[in-house]
């Protein structure tokens, strides 16, 4: 086989305002962090768990380590860091993605063949990039090469959440069931966050969740999205990717949005009452898929006993009735909202919401890889009776009741994925990144319990193909 080694240009970045980025730690410090998370994520794995490939969407680990460092060479320290020199010309080949102006690339669904190079040896191509980065950062970071590295932290925190979710499908596929962190919590510093993952508790006698309540909202025009040029609405956003642009106005009709995510049993209320039955709840190609694929069940439960289980990345657990239902299918998440009366929300419902909440005082956080959890957990209880935005007897919900907008799971809205009003990608490779696939895809927002804290805003648009169930993908409702 010949490999390409043809060069790349530099890609443009999409243009953002250097003064909106927050002070703090420099760049060189959030690149070491970033760095060394994804590494934490890895801490436990023998090399033989780090290169198996479960099904095509699924990347081996070591795959994630390798083209992460990849993107940094090709699209920062090549262009930018003079006498840089690549330590294996052929991994270009092996470790691109879908860049194609970036040159030729490995077969995505053959990713799991890679026998060599060895996780030994990506690990030394992380150092090696490691130490290019370093001496880089050491210097003056402004203009697009800031921009590009604001872009390679994020883009390698999307692929810390993969390397979860993808970890997660390859334990889960095995017949053993494996726990991907038993043990103790990890050291100190940011890593000290990453527990092992929570076992769900038994419910107990104690109270449970409150029924499922509305908040409604009135309609009117509203702006959706961010401007390119980094006028942000809050200082967390210190970076977008371009399709959260260009800010354009939508007109809204009044709707009401539920106060907490969907549970488990609420959701196996709809598949004891013959959900996955009845195909008068489901979109006609939702229905053929779950005939096509024998689905019965949301992905990861497992009935033994006459008592559901769920597969965690804790390993086997018996279904906690009050945790978000976790790993749907847009079609199984379109079928239950319409059994239960109600619809998915759009994507500028959501974005609306979510706005009001934060200026009610909701914070921008949740249950988030930062915590460790790497699973749902149940809706905390509303604000104290009296306090600003509770919700009390007598009282009418407002969005300070809103819960769960942020982490445990991506919550699927109706909303095709499409370009906003006035959308242009940005020239060269990295213009790649989202644009080319606005087609056959539903937005999903407000991260989940793999997404890390410093990567979330409420601007932000995930995308999946609608029988997509490996991620951590659930849903809130919605009513006109």
């Amino acid at each position: 086989m010949s490999l390409p080694a043809s060069p790349v240009a530099p890609p443009e970045a999409p243009p953002q305002d250097p003064s909106s980025l927050p002070p703090g730690p420099s760049l060189l410090d959030r690149y070491r962090e970033v760095r060394g998370f994804t590494l934490e994520l890895t801490r436990g794995l023998a090399p033989e768990d780090q290169v198996v490939q479960s099904m095509e969407d699924v990347s081996p680990t070591k795959w994630h380590l390798a083209h992460t460092s990849w993107f940094w060479e090709v699209f920062v320290l090549e262009p930018h860091l003079e006498g840089y020199q690549a330590l294996d010309p052929e991994y270009h080949f092996l470790f691109n993605s879908y860049y194609v102006q970036a040159g030729e690339r490995h077969c995505r669904a053959q990713r799991g063949w890679l026998s060599r190079p060895t996780v030994a040896q990506v690990l030394d191509y992380r150092a090696h990039v490691d130490r290019g980065m370093n001496e880089l950062l050491a210097g003056p970071t402004e203009g697009d090469l800031r921009e590009l590295v604001e872009l390679g932290l994020n883009h390698e925190q999307q692929h810390q959440e993969l390397i979860l979710t993808d970890l997660k499908h390859v334990f889960g596929v095995n017949p053993l069931r494996p726990a991907f962190r038993p043990g103790s919590p990890g050291p100190a510093g940011h890593a000290a966050h990453l527990a092992a993952p929570a076992a769900p508790a038994a419910p107990g006698p104690g109270p449970r969740l409150a029924p499922l309540g509305f908040v409604t909202f009135d309609g009117g025009v509203h702006e959706i999205g961010l401007p390119h040029a980094g006028r942000l609405p809050s200082p967390e956003a210190s970076f977008s990717y371009d399709n959260e642009g260009p800010v354009h106005r939508r007109f809204i009709e009044p709707f009401a949005l539920a106060d907490r995510l969907v549970t488990n049993a609420e959701y196996l209320a709809f598949l004891d009452d013959g959900g996955y039955r009845r195909p008068e709840l489901w979109m006609s190609a939702g229905w053929a898929a779950r005939l096509a694929h024998g689905w019965t069940e949301p992905f990861y439960w497992e009935e033994r006993d006459s008592q559901w289980w769920s597969f965690t990345l804790g390993g086997m657990r018996p279904l906690h009735p009050d945790e978000p239902v976790v790993h749907l299918t847009w079609y199984e998440a379109d079928a239950y909202a319409r059994w239960a009366g109600a619809r998915l929300p759009r994507e500028d419902e959501w974005e609306m919401a979510a706005r009001a909440a934060l200026a009610a005082g909701v914070p921008l956080d949740g249950n988030l890889a930062d915590a460790g959890r790497f699973h749902p957990a149940p809706a905390p209880p509303h604000a104290d009776p009296g306090g600003a935005g509770a919700r009390t007897g007598a009282g009418t919900p407002g969005p300070a009741t809103l819960r769960q907008l942020f982490g445990d799971c991506w919550e699927w809205t109706s909303s095709d994925y499409a370009a906003y009003p006035g959308y242009r990608p940005a020239p060269g490779a990295v213009g790649e990144y989202n644009g080319k696939f606005m087609t056959g895809q539903y937005v999903l927002r407000g991260g989940s319990c793999a997404t890390s804290r410093s990567h979330l805003r409420i601007t932000y648009r995930n995308f999946f193909p609608p029988d997509a169930a490996w991620q951590f993908t659930g849903l809130r409702l919605a009513r006109d």
